[in-house]
C-alpha cells in the first residue's frame, strides 16, 4: 500500500511540475494573469504532494516497513528512534525525496512573496525552478525510487551507515547544507527569467539579494556544521581533509560570495552585469556538481552514498543547464553593456574586483584538484591521489590575499579615493599587521603561511572595527548617547553594511582558529598500562582502565583517563570504540575538552583483557574559534538579511531602496547601500556641527 501511494505521489509531484513549467511559461509570454495563477497553485499543490511522501517515508521508517526498498536499506529493530527518523536523509533515495521537498518549498516560498509581481520575469523564474523540480521528481520515479516494492519482505535491515549514527549533528548538518544547497536554485531562476524576459537592469539583483544572502547563509552553516561533524566523529583530530564531498560543499560557496559582493558592484557602479548572470548560474551549477559527486558513487569519500544509476541523469542535466545558459547569455550580451568604469585603482570596487578574480582562481583550484582524479582515470586509465599537502600548497596564498581584501575593502570609498583618506584609514591597520608578525617571528613561528595569516588577519581586524568606532564615537560626540545606544543606532542605520562587517569578523575569527589550530598544533601517540600516565604539553593523562557497554545497535569498548593540567585534576575524558554488525572496522568516538586549547583523545588500539590501550592526545589551540566564528559569520548575514532596508521582496524593489536611502540621508545616517565611510562620518559630523 505505502509503496504505492508513495510512487504515485512522486508520479504526481514531476506531473505537476511539468504541467506548471508549461503553464508559467505560457503566463509570462501572454501576461495572463489567470495562468499566472494556476502556476502558482501548481507549486503550492506540490510543496503539500511533497510534505505527504516525506511523512509518508517517516512512518514507513518508524513502523520498520521492510516491503519499501528504502527502508529495507536502512531500516533496522535496533537502530534508536531518533537515528532512525533522520535516517530518511542517510541514503540515496531518502535524501533525495527530501531534496525534493526542499525544492518544493523555496518554490512554493518564493511564489507566495512575489505573488504580486507584474512582468514576466517572475513567471519565468518560476518556470526555472519548476524545471529544476522536474529534474529531481524524475529521479524519484525513475532511477531512485524510495518507495520500490522489495519482495519478498526482508525480517530486518543493516539500520543507516555507523558514521551517520554515530553522532546527533547528522541531525541538523545534511538538512542545512541542503538549504543552502536548494537555495541557490532562487537566484538562479531569477537569472534566467531576467535573460529569458528580456529585463536586464538591476531589478533580478534587487529580488534575489536576499535570496542569494539567506541560501549562502544556510550553505556557510552547513559547511561550519560538517567540519565540527568531522572533528567530533572521525577521530583524526582535524575538521577538513579536502575531502571531495567537502569541496563539493564549498565550490558554491565561494562563488556565492563572490556574487555577493560583486552585485554591490552593479548596483553602485553599473558594472559586472555580464559577471553577476554568469555567478549565478555557476553557483547553481556547482551545487548540482557537488549534488552528483556524493550521490553518482563516482567518488569514494566517508559523505558519499552508494554508487547508484543517477550519475548520468546528473551529467545530462549539467549540460543542459550549461548550454541553454550559455546561449541565453550569448544572446543578450548586447544589452548587457556595462554602464560605469573604475575611476582609480584605490578604490572599493576595485577591492571587489580583485577579491571576485581571488575568489575565482581559488574556485577554479579547488574544482581541478576535486575532478582531476576523475579526469586521469577516465581519459588515461591511471589512479591519481589528491590530497590535503596539494590544495593546502595552492590554496594558503588565496586565503592570505582574501585576508588582506578583506581589510582594504572596507577603508575605501567608492569611486576615487584621497591620498590622505587612504594613509589615514591604513596606518593603524598597518602597524597592528607589522606588530603581530613580528610577535608570531619572536614566539617561534616559522610557518610563513601562518605568520602572513596572522598578520593580515590582524589587518583585517583593524580596519573593520575602525568602520564601526569612528561612527559611534562620532555620534556619541553629537548625541551625547552611551556607547550601546551609539552602537545600536549605528548598526540599525545600515544593517546590511554593518551585517557585513560583523560577517567579516567571524571570517577572521575562523581563519585565526584555522590557523593556529593547524601551525600550533601538539601530537603524541603512547601505549599505557593501568596507572600509567602520558604528557603532552601541559596536560598529564593518567590510564585508569577499560569499560564495555553493549548496546542494541552497537557494542561500545572505551578507556577512561584522568586528565590533570599543572598537578590540578581538571576532567575524565572517556575515549571509545563503537562496533556495529553491519561495520567490519570500528567506528572511533574521541573525547574532546574544548576551551581556548582542545585536548583532544583518541582510542586507537586495546588488548581484549584490557592490560594495555593505545592512546592519541592532540593539543590544539583556538579550535573553538571556527565554531564561534561560524555562527559570527551567520549572524551578522542575518542581522543584515532581517533589518536591511534594501525592498529585496519586494516587486518594486528598486524604487522602495531609493526611497529609503532619501529617506535616512536627510536624517543624516549612513545610506542604505554599503557607502563611502567618509560620507558616513562627515554625515555624523555635520550632525555634531548643527
Amino acid at each position: 500500500m505505502r509503496s504505492v501511494l508513495g510512487t504515485s505521489l512522486s508520479t504526481a509531484a514531476l506531473a505537476v511540475a511539468v504541467v506548471g513549467m508549461i503553464v508559467a511559461v505560457l503566463a509570462a509570454r501572454r501576461s495572463d494573469a489567470r495562468l499566472w495563477k494556476a502556476a502558482r497553485w501548481g507549486a503550492y499543490t506540490n510543496l503539500w504532494i511533497l510534505l505527504v511522501a516525506n511523512l509518508l517515508m517517516v512512518q514507513a521508517l518508524v513502523v520498520r516497513d521492510f516491503s519499501l526498498s528504502y527502508v529495507a536499506q536502512v531500516g533496522s529493530h535496533a537502530t534508536p528512534l531518533f537515528f532512525t527518523i533522520i535516517s530518511l536523509w542517510a541514503a540515496l533515495e531518502g535524501s533525495l525525496l527530501f531534496w525534493g521537498l526542499i525544492v518544493a518549498a523555496l518554490t512554493a516560498l518564493v511564489v507566495y512573496i512575489h505573488r504580486d509581481s507584474e512582468g514576466p520575469l517572475v513567471p519565468y523564474a518560476l518556470a526555472t525552478m519548476f524545471g529544476v523540480g522536474v529534474f529531481f521528481y524524475l529521479l524519484l520515479v525513475a532511477p531512485a525510487n524510495p518507495f520500490a516494492a522489495v519482495f519478498p519482505v526482508p525480517t530486518d535491515g543493516p539500520g543507516p551507515n555507523p558514521l551517520l549514527q554515530n553522532h546527533p549533528l547528522m541531525a541538523v548538518h545534511p538538512p542545512i547544507l541542503y538549504l543552502g544547497y536548494v537555495g541557490m536554485m532562487v537566484p538562479f531562476a531569477f537569472a534566467i527569467g531576467a535573460l529569458l524576459s528580456g529585463r536586464l537592469d538591476d531589478r533580478w539583483l534587487h529580488l534575489t539579494r536576499r535570496w542569494t544572502i539567506f541560501a549562502w547563509i544556510f550553505l556557510s552553516l552547513g559547511i561550519v556544521a560538517g567540519m565540527w561533524w568531522s572533528y567530533e566523529v572521525l577521530g583524526w583530530g582535524g575538521y577538513w581533509a579536502w575531502d571531495p564531498v567537502e569541496n563539493a560543499s564549498f565550490l558554491p560557496w565561494l562563488t556565492a560570495t563572490a556574487l555577493i559582493h560583486s552585485t554591490m558592484v552593479q548596483e553602485r557602479r553599473g558594472m559586472l552585469r555580464v559577471w553577476n548572470l554568469t555567478l549565478a548560474v555557476a553557483t547553481f551549477l556547482l551545487t548540482i556538481l557537488g549534488t552528483f559527486l556524493t550521490r553518482s558513487g563516482i567518488l569514494s569519500s566517508v559523505h558519499a552514498f552508494a554508487e547508484g544509476t543517477v550519475g548520468v541523469y546528473f551529467v545530462v542535466f549539467m549540460a543542459i543547464i550549461l548550454v541553454f545558459s550559455v546561449m541565453l547569455l550569448l544572446g543578450r550580451t548586447d544589452r548587457l553593456k556595462t554602464t560605469g568604469s573604475l575611476d582609480q585603482v584605490a578604490s572599493r570596487e576595485t577591492v571587489f574586483f580583485f577579491n571576485n578574480v581571488v575568489l575565482v582562481a581559488f574556485t577554479f583550484t579547488v574544482l581541478l584538484g576535486t575532478l582531476f582524479p576523475l579526469l586521469a582515470e577516465a581519459f588515461r586509465g591511471v589512479t591519481v591521489s589528491v590530497g590535503a599537502p596539494f590544495f593546502n600548497q595552492m590554496t594558503l596564498p588565496f586565503v592570505v590575499a582574501l585576508l588582506f581584501l578583506m581589510g582594504v575593502g572596507p577603508a575605501l570609498p567608492w569611486g576615487k579615493a584621497s591620498r590622505k583618506g587612504v594613509r589615514d584609514n591604513f596606518v593603524q591597520a598597518g602597524s597592528a599587521m607589522v606588530l603581530v608578525a613580528v610577535i608570531s617571528v619572536v614566539l617561534g613561528l616559522r610557518d610563513p603561511y601562518a605568520i602572513l595569516a596572522f598578520a593580515f588577519a590582524a589587518f583585517a581586524l583593524v580596519t573593520n572595527v575602525r568602520e564601526y568606532v569612528l561612527p559611534v564615537r562620532a555620534r556619541m560626540q553629537a548625541k551625547k548617547e552611551n556607547v550601546l545606544a551609539a552602537l545600536q543606532r549605528v548598526m540599525f542605520s545600515n544593517p546590511r553594511r554593518y551585517g557585513g562587517y560583523f560577517a567579516h569578523f567571524g571570517v577572521i575569527v575562523m581563519a585565526v582558529g584555522i590557523t593556529a589550530s593547524s601551525a600550533l598544533q601538539t601530537n603524541h601517540e603512547q601505549t599505557l598500562r593501568p596507572g600509567e600516565s602520558m604528557q603532552v604539553e601541559d596536560f598529564t593523562l593518567r590510564f585508569d582502565g577499560m569499560w564495555a557497554q553493549d548496546q542494541p545497535q552497537r557494542f561500545s569498548v572505551g578507556a577512561t583517563l584522568a586528565v590533570s593540567k599543572n598537578g590540578r585534576d581538571i576532567a575524565t575524558m572517556e575515549p571509545r570504540l563503537n562496533y556495529y554488525p553491519t561495520q567490519e572496522d570500528p567506528v572511533p568516538t574521541p573525547a574532546v575538552r574544548s576551551r581556548m586549547t582542545d585536548l583532544y583523545v583518541v582510542l586507537m588500539a586495546f588488548q581484549p583483557d584490557g592490560s594495555t590501550a593505545t592512546i592519541s592526545a592532540i593539543v590544539e589551540p583556538l579550535v573553538i574559534w571556527i565554531w564561534i566564528g561560524g555562527v559570527m559569520i551567520a549572524l551578522g548575514a542575518t542581522f543584515g538579511l532581517v533589518f536591511g532596508r534594501d525592498g529585496g521582496y519586494g516587486a518594486g524593489g528598486g524604487s522602495r531602496d531609493r526611497t529609503d536611502r532619501r529617506r535616512v540621508t536627510r536624517e543624516g545616517e549612513d545610506p542604505a547601500e554599503p557607502g563611502d565611510p567618509s560620507t558616513e562620518r562627515e554625515l555624523i559630523s555635520t550632525g555634531a556641527k548643527r
